[in-house]
């Protein structure tokens, strides 16, 4: 009986396995993709190589590694052979993955030490006092020699910063660096200054167009401090709540005797010329709502306006809560005292609610306290908030803007 040997018994996959796993240990970071190309013909056991090249490339490096690993994985050794020479062929791969990893560590120590020559060249040039440091004198008279060119002491002082590791104010040996990182690290900082001085000139463009926007909305909605002409106009749309209000004050105005004061002669004038005229209380609401809506009238104007409106909309509630008790009476009359309380008291919360108002705008200041009615007047006033830029740059109001979106 024929005896095979235990290495003889390992399948073909077996054998791939294990020949990638002895390839794979080799460190083959060195060796060229195209260094060598070797092939195995079973049958006459012909080897052929060609001569290696040197490269310390990170392309080649992968590229090698990818080239040795394949052969092993594909078992591209020519279909059999023995296993001294696969073994052979391993300790050579090894031998000149050695070599190659050798050659290329020179390449980098000789290339290392030509830099730091050269940094060293120059360390010696910049250090015209031989002190053994550059001082940001030094440096910039050695930077405007070296790149021909004129730099500031800010510039250099930053310079000076970044590769001043000791932080002493000046450059020893081991912190110098060759001229043309000098050359990049500038070039760096001039396109930052290039890129921060675009910013701010486009902010500053950005907050120009803000300006002019909102001085543009400003002169279309008269929201300035109001002038002492403002103050006096905002007093007159009282007039029109107090004529229609007296109707409730004439229990408290008869009761002042037979010779009444000034103020309430020509109050009774007032309103008897008011009431003169057809259709008064009409013509005066809708006034004061056609002007109140102008925004080139002063804000506190056209607040006062809508609040007089307001407020003589407020004085129908008493009539038509007496009308319904009437309704409830059936058709009997409240006690004559009751009477002239409630109307005294009607009178009474309006004097009050307009001398507030009065006076708050005597002051310049816009009389929005009133309960519930100042609420409603101010989110029926227009500002300089609802008003926005189309794209033609014309300003409109946002709710008209909403609608035609709609």
């Amino acid at each position: 009986m024929r005896t095979t040997s235990s290495f003889n018994r390992i399948s073909p996959g077996l054998y791939n396995l294990l020949f990638l796993f002895l390839v794979f240990k080799v460190d083959t970071s060195s060796v060229d993709a195209f260094a060598f190309s070797t092939n195995f013909k079973g049958a006459s056991k012909h080897t052929t190589t060609t001569t290696p090249s040197f490269t310390t490339s990170s392309q080649s490096n992968n590229e090698n590694d990818n080239y040795i690993l394949l052969r092993a994985s594909t078992g591209d050794n020519g279909g059999g052979g023995s296993s001294d020479e696969k073994d052979s062929e391993i300790d050579r791969l090894r031998s000149m993955a050695a070599k190659l990893r050798a050659d290329a560590a020179a390449l980098e120590a000789v290339k290392a030490q030509e830099i730091a020559d050269a940094a060293e060249k120059a360390f010696r040039r910049f250090d015209t006092n031989q002190d053994g440091e550059i001082s940001v004198v030094e440096l910039k008279a050695g930077l405007e020699k070296s790149l021909k060119m004129e730099l500031s002491d800010k510039r250099v002082q930053e310079l000076m910063g970044e590769f001043d590791a000791s932080g002493d104010g000046a450059l020893q040996l081991d912190e110098f660096v060759p001229v043309e990182q000098f050359r990049n690290r500038l070039e760096s900082l001039s396109q930052e200054e290039r890129r921060l001085a675009g910013e701010a000139q486009q902010k500053a463009k950005d907050e120009e167009q803000i300006a002019a926007l909102a001085e543009a909305k400003l002169e279309l909605v008269n929201e300035r401090v109001p002038t002492g002409t403002d103050k006096l106009v905002s007093l007159v749309p009282y007039f029109f709540p107090l004529l229609d209000g007296l109707q409730y004050g004439r229990f408290l105005i008869g009761a002042t005797g037979e010779d009444p004061n000034p103020f309430i002669l020509a109050l009774a004038l007032l309103y008897g010329l008011y009431r003169t005229i057809p259709f008064s209380g009409l013509i005066a609401f809708f006034a004061l709502n056609t002007l109140s809506n102008n925004p080139s009238i002063n804000r506190l104007v056209r607040f006062n306006m809508q609040q007089a409106i307001f407020l003589d909309i407020a004085l129908f509630f008493p009539g038509l809560v007496t009308g319904l008790i009437a309704i409830v009476l059936k058709g009997n009359t409240l006690p004559q005292g009751v009477v002239e309380i409630g109307s005294g008291a009607v009178f009474v919360t309006l004097l009050l609610a307009l001398a507030y108002c009065t006076g708050s705008s005597l002051l310049g200041t816009i009389p929005d306290k009133l309960p519930i009615i100042s609420d409603a007047v101010s989110k029926r006033m227009p500002s300089i908030d609802n008003f926005t830029v189309d794209k033609d740059g014309n300003i409109r109001l946002k709710e008209s803007e909403e609608k035609k979106d709609d």
